[in-house]
């Protein structure tokens, strides 16, 4: 039976970039995308404000959130850019042509007190390639549940 020698005092060394193999991988989405045809679509509370995010304690009493609230169905792979246009059919401080949104999350922490953290900012009228346009709300780590504080500034 005839076998391949191995060389011997071989060491197996990766090789340089410039090297390698294939064209380089393609970055990949953590997150699955969705059908938007077979998944049921979330709840998502979004709470608007003009001038600031409301703070923690706005939302410290359950059933007593703020007041200015749309309650829009999506899903976890909708973009900032899919919401700020969303945001902008029912409140009209978002549509000024000057206008940026600041997104932020709103949910409890450990302890049961509501943190309230940034995740990104869109203009009014963008193109979609400025600022967080195309991130997706699984991309920040969006939890089912997880409120939406806009800030209209």
């Amino acid at each position: 039976m005839a076998g391949v020698a191995e060389p011997q005092n071989r060491q197996s060394r990766p090789l340089p970039p410039s090297q390698a193999r294939g064209p380089p991988p393609s970055p990949r989405p953590r997150f699955e995308p969705v059908d938007r045809e077979k998944t049921c679509p979330l709840l998502l509370r979004v709470f608007t404000k003009v001038g600031s995010h409301h703070t923690k304690e706005d939302f410290a009493v359950r059933g007593k959130e703020p007041k200015k609230e749309v309650q829009i169905y999506t899903w976890k792979d909708a973009t900032l850019r899919e919401l700020t246009d969303l945001v902008k059919e029912v409140a009209p401080e978002a549509r000024r042509r000057d206008a940026k949104l600041s997104f932020a999350f709103v949910y409890p922490d450990k302890n049961g007190r509501y943190v309230v953290r940034p995740v990104g900012m869109t203009h009014s009228y963008g193109n979609g390639r400025r600022l967080d346009d195309s991130k997706a709300l699984a991309d920040l780590s969006f939890q089912i549940g997880d409120y939406l504080d806009v800030a209209i500034l």
